[in-house]
């Protein structure tokens, strides 16, 4: 399993709605800056899905990524599978003022477990940024 965080000092609200929302996700969802999500849809609710769309900037490479959600406990804990058959649990904890959301998934078998992480991990650093601005 790959394990990716984040803190921030915004509110447990906006962070689950900026999150959750798919006119926030567009704005957040890519690992680096010449990617970018033109596409989101989230059904937030067990047995529905999401399906975001990467894509390269310059229009040459572009992705779905597809998840069914099994489990959702409102603020708290969303737990998804991706198309692949990986299970995905996100945890949003609130203390002091903090709210940490902690990403825990299972690696695929193409790429490194340290590319994966950094993937992973700069997305959830998009969205930090995004909610902090």
């Amino acid at each position: 399993m790959i394990t990716v965080s984040i803190t921030t000092h915004q509110s447990l609200e906006k962070v689950w709605n900026c999150f959750n929302q798919p006119e926030h996700v567009v704005n957040w969802n890519f690992a680096s800056d010449d990617w970018h999500c033109p596409f989101a849809e989230n059904d937030l609710k067990v047995g529905s899905h999401f399906k975001y769309t990467m894509a390269s900037k310059d229009g040459k490479m572009s992705f779905d990524f597809v998840g069914n959600y099994s489990e959702i406990i409102p603020h708290e804990k969303i737990i998804y599978t991706i198309e692949d058959g990986r299970k995905v649990t996100i945890t949003f904890v609130s203390s002091n003022g903090e709210v940490t959301v902690t990403e825990i998934f299972e690696p695929e078998n193409v790429n490194s477990l340290e590319l994966q992480r950094g993937g992973w991990q700069t997305i959830l650093d998009n969205f930090k940024k995004y909610i902090e601005k």
